[in-house]
């Protein structure tokens, strides 16, 4: 296994969900400074990751950012730590950081409950640049 993302962050994604595969492209196209990669929470990886915290390893409505060592963050503090990652014109959500977690995970939760509903299932094939940000594509 590469060993290669152990200092970057590590975003956890539903691997069958469309949106959520939207939104890995996203960030994909914006992560100019590479500084991040990619692990579905169905794979091994993802799976290990979820069983070391106790955390659910059969429901994959959630997103989760780690970077090894340090911290994870969930569903959208972990949207908000993305933005202020990628920098640039994304560090203005930064303001979103005021709002108290549980009310924005609230709108998380809505928009992750409907997600399959506003999915484009489309297979999205990345670049082989790309293709190393996955961990056990």
């Amino acid at each position: 296994m590469q060993e290669n993302w152990k200092n970057k962050h590590i975003v956890f994604f539903d691997g069958e969900c469309g949106v959520c595969n939207f939104w890995v492209q996203w960030i994909l196209k914006r992560d100019k400074n590479d500084q991040f990669m990619f692990a579905s929470l169905q794979s091994d990886f993802g799976q290990k990751f979820l069983s070391e915290r106790n955390l659910e390893t059969k429901q994959f409505n959630t997103m989760y950012l780690w970077k090894p060592e340090e911290y994870y963050l969930i569903k959208s503090r972990a949207v908000l730590k993305i933005a202020r990652l990628l920098g640039g014109i994304y560090q203005v959500s930064a303001i979103g950081s005021i709002i108290p977690a549980f009310l924005s995970d609230q709108v998380y939760d809505i928009i992750s409950k409907n997600r399959m509903k506003m999915a484009n299932q489309k297979c999205y094939l990345p670049t082989p640049h790309q293709r190393k940000k996955f961990i056990e594509v």
